[in-house]
């Protein structure tokens, strides 16, 4: 079973995925917090990711997978604040395997997405 292999990955598994492996990668950790969670198809997802539903709450996620040295800048947190409204969504996350670029990290804060 797929989500069991991601489930016991280790850090350098989660390293060599690709961007879509990296978020069927982060489906089954959320689901396992008690979220439902949904891989959105691979284009015209509006910033989107994944979809993750628990009671009642709707939350949406960005997910980059980069490689060493590369840090995600302010346009995925862009696509996050863009996209809450078309989800009708409570909450943007981007999740990455590496670090954030300072001015994402200030677009974040000022739009309450989560890093």
């Amino acid at each position: 079973m797929q989500a069991r292999r991601y489930l016991q990955s280790s850090i350098e598994d989660v390293d060599s995925l690709s961007g879509h492996e990296f978020e069927h990668f982060l489906a089954p950790l959320y689901e396992q917090q008690g979220y439902r969670a949904k891989v959105t198809k691979g284009s015209g997802e509006y910033g989107a990711d994944l979809i993750l539903k628990r009671k009642g709450c709707i939350s949406i996620i960005q997910a980059k997978c980069y490689g060493e040295g590369k840090k995600v800048g302010v346009k995925a947190v862009q696509e996050v604040a863009g996209a809450l409204a078309m989800y009708k969504a409570s909450e943007g996350i981007v999740v990455t395997n590496r670090f954030f670029t300072k001015p994402a990290e200030n677009l974040a804060k000022a739009n309450r997405i989560k890093l």
